[in-house]
This record gives structure tokens, sequence and C-alpha cells, in this order.
């Protein structure tokens, strides 16, 4: 019985401590804050999946700054209820929605070209939409679905652009990693996870190839005058959940430890904007600053041996 009540004092001793820390915790996990003052008139950015959470936002607060925001997203009625959500709020027009699919190659080259019919510059392209720990899919053309969405699809989106990302230099590409990456491993045998599937390990490779990815196009654009940097965004309170319950859940339980989309935004736009990064390549950044990242990220020849086998899944030929 002694025993009992020390562990209610214990836990009672937990939540008064956790309550009296709770606004110290709460700002601490809300993050870095992009200062810039920076404006975007005149600029063309290109955001994929921003109909909802941090693509969303990120997307508001660009417009906000007099940018021509092109949001790609495959559920065009959310999408056009988001942009029209920006407009309102902003009080800008350009805020232009277009149907793109990440995990359907047809729609990727049909929505790029379009927008290089359509759009003479290109200054800012964020690749921000994403999966996690779904059940085992694969996308139109066959591969896993978070590799296949959250890296291929915007490894082919990035390259159908790109020369009209250079034509319009100086300009920015932004890749929306995780701290994720640091659990991640290529699994150069079994890419596509059919020999064995784990959601969460799915996700975490997927994310750790966007920061390889990053590495190896900062060296494909030396002196090109075009950047590429990766991100994690934060523990986001977003749709992002809605595969795992267990996320799900402890997103509510700990909410005063989860950011909020606008929150979680702001590392996506310190990206996109800020002034002393005009010339920052290949870098991870998180809450508005240089963040560490895990050995695996880093390894060159890991990030050419996953460029090269991408191409050949996509059967392009990036030189």
């Amino acid at each position: 019985m002694s025993e009992l009540f020390n562990l209610i004092g214990v836990c009672a001793i937990a939540a008064l401590l956790l309550a009296a820390f709770a606004p110290y915790i709460r700002k601490c996990a809300a993050g870095g804050v992009c200062t810039s003052d920076a404006r975007l008139n005149g600029k063309t950015v290109v955001i994929t999946g921003a109909n909802t959470g941090i693509g969303k936002e990120t997307a508001r607060d660009l417009a906000r700054r007099g940018a021509r925001v092109i949001i790609g997203c495959r559920d065009l009625s959310k999408a056009e209820a988001a942009a029209q959500e920006i407009r309102e709020d902003t009080g800008n027009k350009q805020v232009i929605v277009r149907e793109l699919d990440l995990a359907n190659s047809k729609s990727i080259y049909q929505f790029a070209e379009n927008l290089i019919q359509e759009e003479k510059v290109i200054n800012v392209l964020i690749n921000n939409a994403g999966v996690m720990m779904c059940p085992f899919m694969k996308t139109d053309d066959g591969f896993e679905m978070h590799f296949g969405v959250n890296y291929l699809g915007h490894f082919l989106l990035t390259f159908l652009l790109l020369d009209r990302i250079k034509s319009s230099a100086p300009a920015r590409i932004i890749n929306v990693s995780s701290l994720a990456h640091t659990y991640g491993r290529i699994n150069f045998k079994d890419l596509q996870s059919e020999k064995s599937y784990d959601g969460s390990l799915a996700y975490c490779q997927s994310k750790l190839a966007n920061v390889l990815f990053t590495r190896e196009l900062a060296k494909h654009l030396k002196d090109t005058k075009v950047t590429v940097n990766s991100l994690h965004p934060g523990c986001v309170k977003s749709e992002l959940t809605r595969h795992s319950w267990v996320m799900a859940l402890a997103w509510k339980t700990l909410t005063f430890l989860i950011k909020t989309p606008k929150q979680g935004a702001q590392t996506s736009i310190y990206c996109a904007v800020a002034e002393e990064l005009e010339e920052i390549s290949g870098k991870y950044f998180s809450d508005c600053h240089p963040a560490f990242v895990a050995p695996q990220g880093k390894n060159d020849e890991t990030a050419k041996k996953l460029w090269d086998v991408s191409c050949e899944l996509l059967q392009i030929q990036w030189v």
C-alpha cells in the first residue's frame, strides 16, 4: 500500500511540475521564427502539397510577401479552398492552383509542362508534400508510396523544372525532410520495401533520401546561383498522422510539445527568403538554424549511388 501511495505522490509531483513548466516547454517547442522581412514581389514560388499544414502556412506567408504562389496538389477542391482562403487573408490574388499527383509520373510531367508554358520564371521551388507511415502501397509507377511520393516524385519534379529555375537565378530549391532521417538507412537491396515493410522505417528512408538528394544536387548546381537546402520542420500537428493511430494519439497527448502548422512552416519560410542564405547550399536546417545531420546523411558515396539509381528508376538522364 505504501508503494502505491509513493507512486501516486510521484505522479502528482510530476503533474505539478509539468503544469508549472508547461508555458516554458511550449515556448521552446515552438522553435525558431523567421524574422526576415524580405519581399517577393515579382517572384514566383512553387509549393507542393500546400492545401494543408505547413505547406499551406508557407504559401500564406510567401503570398503575404507579394509572391505569385503556385500550389501543386492532388485534391483540387481542397487546394482551391486553401488558395481562396490565402487570397482573402493576404489580399494577393496571385495564388494559383494546379493539379499534381506525386504518386503518378504522368501527372508530374503534365504539371511541369504546364508550368514551363505558363510561368516565365520560377524563383523558389519548395518540395513540401509527403505521406507518413501509411500501410504498404505502391504509386501508379510501382514505387513504394513513401519512397515514391516523398522522394522520387520530388526528384523528378525538380529535374523537369530545373532549366526554368536556372534561367530564373538567383533561385532556391527547398526539400522538406525530417529529423527522422537520423533513423533512416538506404536499403539498396530493397528500396521498395517489397521483401519486408515497416511504415516508420520506410518514412525514415524517404526522409534520408531527401537529405542525400539535397547534398548531391548542390554539387550539380555549383556556380549556377541556384541553391538547394533541406530542413526539419519540427513535430507539427498536421494530417500526416492520419495513417498511424499511435502517432495521432501521441500528438493529442503531447499537445504542448507539438508545433502548430504556422510554427512548423517557419524554417521553410526562412530557407525561402533569408538574405543570409543567398549563397548557402547543400545544408540542413531546423528552427531557422543549421542543424545536425546524421552520418548517413553526409555519405557522398551513398548520395551518388542513390542519385544514379533514381535516374534509372525514373528513366531520366541528369547531366
